[in-house]
């Protein structure tokens, strides 16, 4: 009888490798002067990819002031890598063109900012970074969904939006103007066009 009492007693006490004493997240501990279980990191210390030397980088600002150069050369790929991120995050509401007509104001949401009013199209590239970092009026900011990188080319797309929309002759490098010629040559205006003949009247009976 003894021997079947110790046992339920110890089965009372067992305890599984996956119920192991621990504290949880934010618990009190006696063991510590502060009370809390958990522990801060130690003074001067900066968890591994945290560091954020590269203010420009980081911010779009130098010493408080918006950066108009980007942080790292913009290769071709990488304006390609831009408009992706831009047509997954950025035109719902301010359309594939930069517009402010995305499918979200078409719906009836409110209008967004078009990228090619003039005091954007002046606005230096910090200044957008800053925005997608931390959002603007009804935008909320896109930090915890795009990483650094990704913001800095949606910035170079939405310049190379915005110079789609307002460049010019002068604008395209001299040895590529020919290009343009041949192009414009090849595409028939509506003033040559042959004009159709008339289908002849159906005759009556």
């Amino acid at each position: 009888m003894f021997l079947a009492a110790a046992a339920l007693v110890a089965a009372g006490c067992r305890q599984d490798m996956h119920d192991t004493p621990r504290y949880e997240a934010y618990e009190a501990s006696a063991t510590f002067a502060d009370g809390r279980a958990s522990r801060g990191a130690p003074t001067g210390t900066v968890a591994r990819g945290w560091l954020r030397e590269d203010e420009a980088l980081y911010t779009g600002k130098v010493a408080g002031e918006l950066v108009d150069q980007f942080p790292f050369a913009i290769a071709h790929a990488d304006l390609m890598r831009g408009q992706q991120r831009f047509n997954i995050y950025c035109t719902p509401c301010h359309g594939k063109l930069g517009d402010g007509h995305g499918m979200v104001v078409q719906r009836g949401l409110r209008q967004a900012a078009s990228y090619h009013q003039d005091r954007l199209r002046e606005e230096k590239a910090g200044y957008f970074f800053d925005v997608i970092t931390n959002g603007f009026g009804a935008m909320q900011g896109y930090a915890e969904q795009v990483p650094v990188r990704d913001r800095w080319l949606i910035v170079a797309y939405v310049r190379a939006l915005q110079l789609s929309q307002h460049a010019s002759v002068n604008d395209v490098p001299a040895d590529k103007r020919g290009e343009l010629d041949a192009s414009a040559a090849e595409t028939p205006s509506a003033s040559t066009e042959k004009p159709v003949a008339a289908a002849p009247a159906a005759e009556k009976h």
